[in-house]
């Protein structure tokens, strides 16, 4: 009778640990405060997103951690890569890139590499638009190049976010496209750009829609045209007599140069597959948000996605084409 008992009783532990091995593994999730590296100033694109995120996931309960937003700008956004390169494995901190993923390490040979990380989520493609201060008379960026031809090399200031980095390659494009010569002014950021612009501290920015629809709609700044291969898809008016849909592309009016950027999240290296499927789980839901929906209206973006290995092969062939326009502009490390 006793031998018989200890055979069920095994038979009950047997049973047990076979029904435990079968439960599938508890979802991973963040353990402290998750760290939101912006590889940029304030105000700007990448900040603006990366801080409506943080707000979105706060507001609607998304994590059960809460999330800080850290600009850290320096050396070109370097300081920021190569802190979440430092941070391999760690699943409690996240990155917003935009096109210094690529242009930091060609332009300044800093030890770090977009394979450094681990891509996450491209969340959008952010355009470029060719801004002047609303108090100038021109109406076409036909009218501004001429005039920047007409006032001779350098007088022109292009103000732009960083140096070798977007702003400035467009305007390089831009030069060669076009014969003007302009002095290019590096800021910080794409809202110290727009500020700089409105002041007249500088005659034209690229920025992006989201650096600048704010002084926009308030009838401060101009915009001339896109650099993209056809207008914005939105038809909401911004001010009284135009929308996004409304600015030409820059080709149609006979400047040749095309630019999109990404807005994309990375993570370090070596994390789980867990902890990469937890974020693009959480990121969704942001995406699904009226807030996301109204920002993606408001900045007027592209509003491609992609995750996996989509994403990965889209962040390689973009390295090759920054690694294209940087040689092209003379602005590899050398």
């Amino acid at each position: 009778m006793k031998s018989k008992l200890l055979s069920r009783g095994r038979l009950a532990v047997l049973a047990g640990a076979a029904l435990t091995a079968c439960l599938p593994a508890l979802a991973w999730e963040p353990t402290k405060t998750v760290e939101f590296i912006v590889p940029a100033g304030t105000g700007g694109g990448a900040d603006q997103m990366a801080r409506l995120i943080q707000s979105i996931i706060a507001k609607h309960n998304l994590m059960k951690q809460p999330m800080v937003v850290i600009n850290k700008s320096g050396g070109a956004g370097a300081e920021g890569f190569l802190d979440v390169k430092s941070a391999k494995g760690d699943g409690n901190k996240i990155i917003i890139t935009l096109s210094n993923l690529f242009t930091t390490p060609l332009a300044t040979g800093v030890p770090f590499n977009w394979k450094d990380l681990t891509p996450v989520e491209m969340m959008a493609l952010d355009e470029f638009v060719l801004w002047v201060n609303a108090k100038t008379p021109y109406k076409t960026s036909k009218d501004y190049v001429e005039a920047a031809k007409k006032a001779g090399p350098g007088k022109m200031k292009m103000g732009g976010t960083g140096s070798k980095q977007e702003d400035q390659i467009i305007t390089v494009n831009l030069q060669k496209q076009t014969g003007a010569k302009f002095t290019y002014i590096p800021f910080k950021g794409g809202g110290t750009v727009a500020t700089q612009l409105v002041g007249g501290h500088i005659d034209s920015s690229v920025n992006n829609p989201i650096e600048a629809v704010s002084q926009w709609r308030a009838g401060n700044l101009r915009p001339l045209c896109v650099f993209d291969s056809k207008p914005m898809d939105y038809h909401q008016k911004i001010t009284k007599d135009m929308a996004w849909s409304d600015i030409p592309t820059c080709k149609s009016q006979g400047v040749d140069v095309e630019y999109l950027m990404l807005r994309g999240i990375f993570m370090p290296g070596g994390v789980s597959q867990d902890m990469v499927d937890y974020y693009v789980g959480v990121l969704n839901k942001v995406r699904e948000t009226p807030e996301w929906k109204q920002f993606m209206d408001n900045g007027a973006f592209n509003q491609t996605h992609m995750t996996g290995k989509a994403y990965r092969d889209w962040v390689a062939d973009a390295e090759k084409r920054h690694e294209e326009l940087m040689r092209e502009a003379g602005f590899l490390h050398k």
